[in-house]
């Protein structure tokens, strides 16, 4: 194709995906580094003095073309991948990686950058707003970070140690990914679907039309494996699947993590040492809400003392059903007695003891949430909140068939955002559940507000060939928290790009979607959407309360299995000396003080955690509690003055996400809170404190 020809180097009302080809990335790619290479050149060698303009707001502007094809490809490289685009991935991480370098070592960038942020530290930054200090200091600090001030020898080793990094950290969502994708149960005897839901048992056989296969099939994705853990009566199958998820990337194949792990983790903790710091942890949280380590490890364990006792009882319940109804003795059985308590066995005693005690299960409640109503509600508690709309527009070019195109409008009718929502599983999507930005948002020289195309990515419960789309209510509160990703990047309304949206410390990121999941055990949200999708009838209100009552089920439990992966991210990025262990007896020690579930040799969480080795939570898995303890404290507001309050709703867009990254997280949640967060609000809510 001609280079005039690729859609990347035109400039683009929405993504054209219809025209993009795989092999148009590279080039763009290419190019992208050329441009970004002479603009770059262009501030250095400007004979003028440094100032805020012609540096820290001309580097701010850099780029333009590389950060577009990049945000597309690296998007759907975990959307919608596929073998070329995994072997490119492999082939311009180093490359982008030396990029990205050649600024940030840059030394006369880095001269000009000091002299202006020198010079405004004198005069204590007195000619700068708010968000030009924030973006300078940002700036500056971003070049420290990333060895400015390193000897040309070090700033070699930097360059390989980041570009090592690069490629790894590919290679392993890579590994998961085509690990996840390798494992089918193929079952073609219907005695062993005994228990399995009507919803499993069609999404299984629609998954072994899809493969050509006879009878059905199910695989680790989490609508398949999830609902087949909390209902199988089949334990020997149910071990099966167990086995297979949590033994992930550690075969002996080309798909094993292990080693990986370790290379990532040294890596992470040279690079760390090579700038100055003790740990990859202290790197990292310095520019974190938590500060330092200590002050999560405050937090973790807080949260032991607090939930421990109540998560030891919470299993201790569910194993006693598993023993009376198996009419086990556990005092007559061996340590390793094939029929002693497992973790296999927890998710399907668990819900017998939730049935028992509530009457509900997650398969009572999908016929209410079909996803088409399922949008409609989550739609309209924007609405509802904040005024704003959203427009299916079905001209906007999307990358999968599965993916939706919306217009977002705001109260008085003007365009926010674009948004996109790509709701279910396939073999060339990552597991999880994400959101994420094609296009952020900024302020043009004249003042144009360009704003900002944001994406929402999901594993959610498929249509089947009977059935449309039916939720559980876990998958409710995923989509309610990617949302509130999303909204933080739709309301997004600030000068700089770097600063908008989601660009917010990490452990600040998580409190708008997590302050969202909190609607979806609200009666008053749920009455707004939730109807049988045969018979339109509502849900029932005695549904409702028992929704609201098993709210806090296994809650202690839930919170243990969180904490125990803070506890093992911190393990690795607390470490001062290369890392040299068993990578599976380094798990189970790290996080032994949270552990209520048996232990089962050969499994490893490890080398599948994608958040601590390849997604940006190094050193920062403790941000969901952190952001928890936040949600909490910001939805006991809403909860004493409505839960649909339109002016507290107006007061957290504007104080928290509209601003993005503009100023320091507690001083944007105190405007919006009038105080610092306690942890009371989560206790509380937790049923922990009365």
């Amino acid at each position: 194709m001609h280079k005039n020809m690729n859609p990347f180097y035109t400039t683009y009302e929405y993504i054209p995906f219809d025209k993009i080809q795989e092999t148009d990335y590279e080039p763009a790619m290419m190019k992208g580094i050329e441009e970004e290479d002479q603009e770059i050149d262009k501030i250095v060698n400007n004979p003028e003095a440094p100032t805020f303009e012609n540096t820290i707001e001309a580097l701010e502007s850099t780029g333009e073309l590389l950060a577009r094809v990049t945000e597309v490809f690296f998007n759907l490289l975990s959307a919608e991948t596929t073998d070329f685009l995994d072997e490119l991935a492999q082939k311009m991480s180093p490359i982008l990686s030396e990029h990205s370098n050649n600024i940030t070592l840059n030394e006369g960038l880095f001269r000009r950058v000091k002299a202006v942020y020198d010079d405004h530290a004198k005069d204590d930054f007195a000619r700068l707003n708010a968000e030009q200090k924030m973006l300078l200091t940002k700036s500056y600090e971003g070049f420290v970070r990333n060895g400015a001030n390193l000897p040309d020898d070090k700033k070699e080793q930097l360059r390989k140690l980041s570009a090592e990094l690069g490629v790894l950290s590919l290679q392993f969502s890579q590994n998961k990914l085509k690990d996840t994708n390798d494992f089918t149960l193929h079952i073609t005897d219907e005695k062993d679907l005994a228990g399995l839901p009507e919803s499993a048992i069609d999404l299984a056989r629609h998954a072994a039309k899809e493969k050509n296969m006879e009878g059905y099939v199910f695989t680790l994705q989490a609508p398949s494996y999830s609902p087949f853990l909390t209902y199988s009566a089949r334990r020997e199958l149910r071990q099966q699947m167990y086995m297979a998820y949590n033994t992930m990337c550690t075969h002996d194949n080309a798909n094993n993590n292990v080693e990986i792990v370790g290379k990532l983790v040294n890596l992470r903790r040279e690079l760390a040492q090579l700038l100055g710091f003790n740990t990859y942890a202290d790197y990292a949280l310095a520019h974190r809400m938590a500060e330092k380590s200590e002050n999560v490890y405050n937090l973790l364990n807080s949260l032991i003392e607090a939930y421990m006792p109540t998560a030891q009882e919470e299993v201790k319940a569910v194993e006693d059903l598993y023993y009376q109804e198996n009419h086990l003795n556990p005092a007559e059985l061996s340590a390793d007695a094939p029929k002693r308590f497992m973790p296999w066995d927890f998710p399907y005693y668990a819900n017998k003891l939730k049935e028992s005690q509530f009457n509900i299960n997650s398969e009572m409640l999908r016929p209410y949430f079909e996803l088409s109503k399922v949008k409609q509600g989550v739609f309209g508690l924007a609405t509802r909140l904040y005024g704003i709309t959203f427009r299916k527009n079905p001209n906007v070019p999307v990358y999968h068939p599965d993916v939706e195109a919306y217009d977002v409008l705001d109260q008085d009718g003007s365009y926010l955002a674009l948004f996109y929502c790509d709701f279910h599983p396939r073999a060339s999507k990552k597991s999880g559940a994400w959101m994420t930005s094609y296009k952020e948002q900024w302020k043009e020289k004249d003042g144009t507000n360009s704003r900002p195309q944001v994406s929402i990515v999901m594993n959610l419960s498929k249509p089947t060939d009977t059935k449309p789309a039916l939720l559980t209510l876990g998958e409710v509160e995923t989509f309610l928290h990617e949302f509130g990703h999303s909204l933080h990047g739709i309301f997004a309304n600030t000068t700089y790009r770097t600063l908008s949206g989601t660009n917010v410390y990490w452990d600040f990121v998580e409190l708008p979607s997590q302050f969202m999941e909190n609607y979806s055990i609200e009666k008053d949200f749920l009455n707004t959407f939730a109807s049988h999708y045969e018979t339109g009838e509502p849900i029932p209100q005695d549904l409702l309360d028992r929704i609201t009552a098993s709210r806090n089920f296994n809650v202690a439990y839930a919170c243990m299995r969180q904490v125990s992966f803070g506890l093992l991210d911190m393990a690795f990025y607390t470490m001062t000396d290369a890392f040299q262990t068993n990578l599976f007896d380094f798990e189970r020690q790290a996080w032994s003080r949270t552990q209520v579930l048996p232990q089962v040799d050969g499994t490893c969480m490890t080398v599948q955690f994608s958040h601590i080795m390849a997604g940006g939570y190094s050193a920062g898995y403790y941000s969901y509690k952190w952001a928890e303890v936040l949600d909490a404290d910001a939805f006991s507001l809403f909860k004493q003055r409505g839960i649909f309050d339109a002016e507290t709703a107006r007061s957290f867009r504007e104080n928290i996400l509209s601003r993005g990254g503009t100023e320091q997280p507690m001083t944007l949640y105190k405007r919006f809170r009038g105080q610092e967060p306690t942890i009371d609000a989560l206790l509380r809510r937790n049923g922990i404190r009365k």
